[in-house]
């Protein structure tokens, strides 16, 4: 068996055996009534007047509904709180936010999967009932959640992040090198992490092995990274002949390769290569900005400021260097996603940090600057929904999120206060989401009855 097929091994073995107890249990009941609830639908500018919304099972049922709809629903009285749905993380890595990268590749393969399934639960806690997973082996962690093991968002898996030799995500030790196709995958490639590829064969490859995986989408690293060790920012990295390949793989299974870039040139190249989706782009200039907007692209982005990456890396360090040249573009990059109205989805980008991950919800926040509080929301919701769509056929949950319509996912939030009057409600989950509910069970009821 090879190294990543003992990982994954390992790793499904492990959730399916041990006894977990969860300080978090979902109250799962046939049909809910929310009453007296004030509905943010996802799209709007204002919220309903007060209102009622059945649930049943794990859609939402009907929106306007009495309680002769539903005598013998579990009723909740809202008592004219905001109900809204669930939000989503377009851009989170699942199984890289409480280890380091060292632990990642040298530690121990349980207590890895162990973490992530702690954070997985606390990412639900802070409201996000919907994560789209951006690299690292998340699949029998998402296989625990969809199966009840351990309470944790939907994923929409990626698998590894494929780059190149040098690329963002070759985390390999100069000592590996050089390597040649006779020789073994490397420690970050048998766990799932990233798969190196130098040829647009190897790249099919990869690709196909993600997908048979339960990829719902795939990554690519187009351009130079910050936390990669051998990976300038400036430099793009897959030739267009293996963005193609790529994107013809995933087009075979119907479904699209999004890639991590920075500069204009490799915006433009993975672009004129068919790509759907670019991950930050926080160094391109206008002309670039045009060109995403002209040509239909998807821009999914982060609010990378110093208020929550700074010290991330050494002082003085080539990384730190790096992150303050991407913290010092995004000012700029919000601004065009403004003057182009480039399609904008939200998500935070925390590697490596437990600290970090724990203001998910003042990331969110912070986007104040530049976007109203409609605007903020729709990203983390109904936008980012529509993001999701994208993966078509491929997409493990059938059915809307970020969105409260009929037949819709109950993915659901109570909020004590109105967060398109008050955006700042979003930054303290534990105090203001009353309420969580992911596929019509509760997780979370701090209302008193």
């Amino acid at each position: 068996m090879s190294g990543l097929g003992k990982f994954l091994s390992a790793a499904s073995v492990l959730l399916a055996t041990m006894s977990f107890t969860s300080p978090v249990q979902a109250e799962a009941v046939g049909e809910t009534l929310f009453k007296n609830v004030r509905v943010y639908d996802g799209k709007g500018e204002e919220l309903s007047a007060p209102t009622s919304v059945l649930v049943r099972g794990n859609r939402i049922a009907m929106i306007g509904t009495e309680d002769s709809d539903a005598p013998d629903a579990t009723v909740i009285d809202g008592e004219g709180r905001t109900l809204m749905p669930g939000l989503i993380d377009a851009h989170w890595h699942t199984m890289l936010i409480r280890m380091t990268p060292e632990q990642l590749m040298f530690g121990d393969v349980g207590l890895a999967n162990l973490l992530a399934g702690a954070e997985a639960t606390a990412t639900l806690m802070r409201g996000f009932t919907t994560v789209r997973d951006v690299g690292g082996p998340s699949f029998g962690l998402k296989q625990a959640i969809d199966a009840d093991v351990l309470p944790g968002p939907r994923i929409w898996p990626s698998g590894a992040m494929i780059t190149i030799t040098s690329g963002h995500g070759d985390f390999r030790p100069i000592s590996e090198l050089p390597r040649d196709g006779s020789q073994s995958l490397s420690v970050i490639e048998q766990r799932g992490g990233a798969m190196v590829v130098d040829s647009p064969d190897l790249v099919r490859q990869r690709v196909r092995e993600q997908l048979m995986q339960g990829a719902s989408q795939i990554k690519l690293t187009a351009g130079g990274g910050v936390a990669s060790p051998h990976s300038p920012l400036d430099v793009s990295t897959f030739t267009p002949e293996e963005l193609k390949a790529a994107v013809d793989a995933a087009s075979n299974w119907g479904t699209y390769v999004m890639v991590h870039a920075y500069t204009p040139a490799a915006v433009r190249r993975a672009i004129d290569s068919d790509v759907k989706v670019i991950e930050h782009a926080h160094l391109i200039d206008d002309a670039t900005a045009q060109y995403i907007a002209d040509n239909d692209v998807w821009l999914s982005t982060q609010p990378i400021i110093h208020e929550f990456f700074d010290g991330m890396f050494p002082s003085g360090s080539d990384q730190a260097e790096k992150a303050e040249e991407v913290m010092e573009g995004t000012d700029n990059l919000y601004q065009m996603v403004k003057k182009y109205k480039i399609r904008t989805a939200f998500g935070t980008d925390v590697l490596f940090s437990e600290e970090m991950a724990r203001q998910q919800g003042q990331m969110l926040v912070s986007l104040k600057r530049w976007f109203t509080p409609a605007e903020i929301l729709r990203q983390a919701t109904s936008t980012n929904g529509e993001l999701l769509e994208l993966s078509g056929l491929r997409s493990p949950y059938k059915g809307k999120v970020g969105v409260i319509e009929e037949d819709a996912f109950a993915d659901l939030l109570l909020v004590d206060g109105d967060p398109l009057a008050d955006i700042d409600l979003l930054a303290d989950p534990e105090r203001n989401f009353l309420l969580i509910m992911k596929d019509g069970k509760i997780y979370k009821n701090n209302l008193v009855n």
